[in-house]
């Protein structure tokens, strides 16, 4: 593994740069519960669609303060939603901030925040929603949806793709004409409407918890066919090698054989392979919330905060905040292109 790093970071730095800004987007949705200012589903209709919070340091008579602070918005012009600050009081930034109770992981109950201010001021850093929700906070949450999916699926796809090929392509014959006929089968079908084809055979009442599980499963049946043909064309190779024929002659049985000697050497292909796939996951997860079919409210994902934004031209140009998760979503998908590009010439042998 440090080799790989340090192949990485001196091969193709924006490569090693996108990895650590998918560790930090990780680990923030990990710890979602405890940075985020408020819970994902806390309504203020009093603020609704309120600007980003403007922190200051200096007061408007020209005090200085060595710690942030932010005034208190007000509702200027209710008709149009315009907001403006009361310079009255500054309202400091207090860091591990007691605020509303939440669960930390969904388990461990908890009245404190990393960071915020006390009521009636507001801590919004990236604005505020229809429901005068706190768009960083719906961000943070819907992170652990829309990272969390990408993994999951490719992880099962993956793994049957893994399994599928290398069985195809070890034993042959009708097994293999079968099980590449399966895969053709899936491929022919265009992947966004057999996604919404699948989606549409659910129920519409479903818990979240049973939408993201629906999900990942669809996207992952969609994905393993592309893979298990080239996996089968890399093990039709690999199993005329002299050291699965030495296997095969102390006698090793096929499982053995497949799992300890043929697949792990596809494993530079395929962790390049699912690093570049993930992108996928996140955009079809996306794309579903787009169209009213993914994770529903209130529970918070990237593509339905969008689906949220972009269903109203009119709101996009007046509060164009709520295209933040837009942002997210691309940078995640570049950060993992990238990535991918980079690991590709890590474990090409020719570019050693």
């Amino acid at each position: 593994m440090k080799e790989v790093l340090r192949r990485l970071k001196r091969r193709n730095k924006l490569a090693y740069f996108a990895l650590v800004a998918l560790l930090f987007l990780y680990l923030t949705a990990i710890f979602a519960d405890f940075i985020a200012p408020y819970p994902y589903d806390l309504q203020n209709r009093t603020m609704c669609y309120a600007p980003p919070t403007k922190i200051h340091f200096t007061e408007s008579n020209g005090r200085f303060h060595l710690r942030p602070f932010v005034y208190r918005y007000y509702l200027k012009d209710s008709i149009y939603r315009k907001y403006e600050e009361d310079k009255s009081r500054p309202y400091f930034i207090h860091l591990f901030h007691r605020g509303t109770k939440h669960r930390v992981f969904g388990v461990i109950p908890s009245q404190y925040y990393l960071f915020g201010v006390e009521a009636p001021a507001v801590l919004y850093l990236f604005g505020a929603d229809l429901y005068g929700r706190d768009t960083f906070s719906r961000i943070l949450q819907g992170s652990r949806v829309s990272l969390s999916i990408g993994l999951v699926g490719v992880s099962i796809s993956f793994f049957l793709g893994l399994l599928l090929g290398g069985i195809s392509g070890y034993f042959g014959g009708k097994l293999d004409t079968f099980l590449m006929r399966t895969a053709e089968l899936v491929m022919i079908f265009p992947g966004f409407y057999l996604m919404l084809a699948l989606r549409a055979t659910f129920p519409t009442t479903l818990s979240t918890i049973q939408v993201y599980l629906m999900i990942v499963v669809i996207l992952s049946l969609i994905g393993w066919a592309s893979l298990a043909r080239i996996i089968r064309g890399m093990v039709l190779s690999l199993r005329e090698e002299d050291y699965v024929l030495a296997a095969r002659a102390i006698g090793a049985s096929n499982s053995r054989i497949i799992l300890r000697h043929i697949l792990p050497n596809t494993l530079s292909y395929t962790i390049t392979a699912a690093t570049l796939s993930i992108p996928g996951y996140i955009l079809g997860e996306s794309a579903l919330s787009l169209l009213g079919l993914g994770i529903q409210e209130p529970a918070a994902s990237w593509g339905n905060m969008l689906a949220a934004a972009i269903g109203n031209l009119q709101v996009v140009s007046h509060f164009p905040w709520v295209l933040i998760p837009g942002f997210f979503i691309f940078i995640t998908v570049m950060a993992f292109n990238f990535l991918g590009d980079g690991l590709r010439d890590v474990f090409d042998p020719r570019m050693w």
